[in-house]
């Protein structure tokens, strides 16, 4: 039969400690969607979201959905991150992480390091003295970091990224939801990359 991606054998493995629950799982076990893995080996120009020590598993959630929906290859949850396969984070996904790629990583570090041997150029969110989104190039094979709630990213990881982007915010506003940072990244990832393909 199909091999199962993460999500979904994480998915069965809660279900069969719960058997009181009663789910459909055949469209479940018959969606099998590539692995993280092999969409940064296969996509000409990968772009994955590495959601550092999201601590809200909605918001884990809401991370995965949006990634899914704005055309990006994966997600990985890296540190103290959230279980993106619990049933909080999976009614998040809208069942997003049950098709699209989706992984779980130690260490951000070893996620940085995993995208750049695959030809990923290094994003890292942050909220303020970073290049504006609407200037900076998001066409090629891009990994974006966006921090937990409250702290953000580490200096460490910030550091070790190509480029630092700041999304513009009318004062006095400082921080926005990490969530809805993954969004706007996305989807100006998105935009760029429709408008290239037009160009051509």
């Amino acid at each position: 039969g199909p091999l199962l991606t993460v999500g979904q054998r994480a998915w069965l493995e809660q279900l069969a400690r719960n058997p009181l629950r009663l789910y459909d799982v055949t469209e479940v076990v018959h969606d099998a969607s590539i692995t993280l893995c092999d969409a940064l080996d296969t996509e000409a120009a990968p772009l994955v979201v590495i959601a550092n020590e999201i601590q809200d598993p909605g918001n884990l959630g809401a991370i995965v959905r949006v990634a899914e929906a704005g055309g990006a290859s994966g997600v990985l949850a890296a540190g103290a991150c959230a279980d993106p396969f619990s049933w909080k984070a999976l009614r998040g996904s809208m069942g997003s992480a049950l098709r699209f790629p989706v992984d779980r990583v130690d260490d951000a570090s070893r996620a940085v390091t995993e995208a750049r041997t695959r030809g990923c150029r290094i994003v890292a969110t942050v909220p303020r003295d970073g290049t504006s989104l609407f200037d900076v190039n998001l066409r090629g094979a891009t990994a974006v970091l966006v921090g937990g709630e409250g702290p953000g990213l580490p200096d460490a990881l910030i550091a070790s990224a190509d480029e630092r982007v700041t999304i513009p915010m009318q004062e006095p506003v400082e921080s926005l939801n990490a969530a809805v940072t993954a969004a706007l990244v996305v989807y100006e990832a998105r935009r760029q990359r429709l408008t290239a393909n037009v160009k051509r």
